[in-house]
């Protein structure tokens, strides 16, 4: 990328609720309107040889499918108020999505979906020791469906949603780890 795209102004395309188009130089990105980003949350319970991994599955219009993903939501929206934090969006997602309050949280840090195309960041964050406290599903607006998934058979989970034709979040690639690339690199 020359330095003229880093220095040329940015301009607003197309702007809704939600995201924003923007162009600077030769560049073409979406980001979250008002500043909005995510927290994603990596939900695990039991101890460490018996641990299991919260996953949900939802409709997503964009990829026209059912979506495995982490539990995850927006930090400020509608529903946390602006000036939220990503571990209080990271509390209220959980228990909405699916049902559980966990008693240990940490953040893992910030994260950029697709840098090459979206400026949209979002905040991982690790939650233990769940505790179901009721249904989970989302909002009325939602159709979640939760999982709860050792961590030892999560590959072969992972495997078969792809089979039945559920589009995978990227994000579970973090969870995946070392699995994804073959014996010969754990």
């Amino acid at each position: 990328m020359s330095v003229a795209d880093w220095n040329a102004p940015e301009e607003i395309t197309w702007a809704g609720k939600w995201v924003t188009a923007r162009k600077r130089g030769r560049w073409e990105y979406v980001t979250r309107s008002r500043n909005i980003r995510a927290a994603v949350i990596l939900a695990l319970d039991g101890l460490p040889e018996q641990r299991e991994v919260v996953l949900i599955d939802q409709y997503r219009v964009p990829v026209g499918r059912r979506c495995l993903e982490l539990p995850a939501g927006l930090i400020g929206d509608d529903a946390g108020g602006a000036g939220e934090a990503p571990m209080a969006a990271a509390r209220r997602e959980l228990e909405e999505e699916t049902g559980y309050r966990a008693r240990e949280w940490i953040d893992l840090g910030e994260f950029w979906s697709s840098p090459g195309m979206l400026g949209e960041s979002f905040s991982l964050i690790r939650a233990e020791g769940l505790e179901r406290v009721g249904p989970g599903g989302g909002d009325e607006s939602e159709d979640i469906l939760v999982h709860k998934v050792p961590v030892a058979q999560i590959a072969g989970f992972v495997a078969e949603a792809r089979a039945r034709g559920l589009a995978i979040d990227v994000r579970i690639l973090a969870i995946l780890g070392a699995g994804m690339l073959g014996d010969r690199f754990t």
